[in-house]
């Protein structure tokens, strides 16, 4: 069993950070700390909602150009963020569960992995990102 079955079928609650219910980024934020042990900037309360790209952009772009996200350069890797355009701007990630399957959750559905190799993610994709202290375990 993967441990992104424990995920699955999670309800999207906007702002979500629990098991209860969860955002994209807020799934992200869940799964760190439950699989990894590392607490993520939680950034609810930083966005007016999930529908408003912009802002999500703004955060999405500053993590990753302040750090703690790194592009990664190859294959991705178990816990890399995929980072998806909705329209021109960076407004919606997944976990990866493995190179093209992503763990995610997105508008009134529920999470569940999906193939982002294929369908209407491929195009959206932008990038894989690990965080910075994944980059030191990685290395060890």
């Amino acid at each position: 069993m993967s441990w992104s079955n424990r995920y699955v079928g999670i309800p999207f609650k906007e702002f979500g950070r629990e098991s209860v219910g969860c955002d994209c980024y807020g799934l992200a934020v869940l799964v760190y700390l439950q699989e990894l042990g590392m607490q993520l900037t939680s950034y609810a309360g930083d966005y007016v909602s999930c529908e408003e790209r912009k802002d999500l952009n703004a955060l999405f772009s500053d993590a990753i150009e302040f750090g703690p996200w790194r592009k990664v350069e190859g294959p991705a890797q178990a816990f890399d963020i995929a980072l998806f355009r909705i329209g021109n701007l960076a407004a919606h990630c997944g976990v990866v569960v493995e190179n093209g399957r992503m763990l995610h959750v997105q508008g009134e559905d529920q999470v569940k992995v999906e193939n982002y190799r294929t369908g209407t993610w491929q195009p959206r994709l932008i990038g894989h990102y690990r965080h910075e202290d994944m980059r030191v375990r990685a290395d060890d």
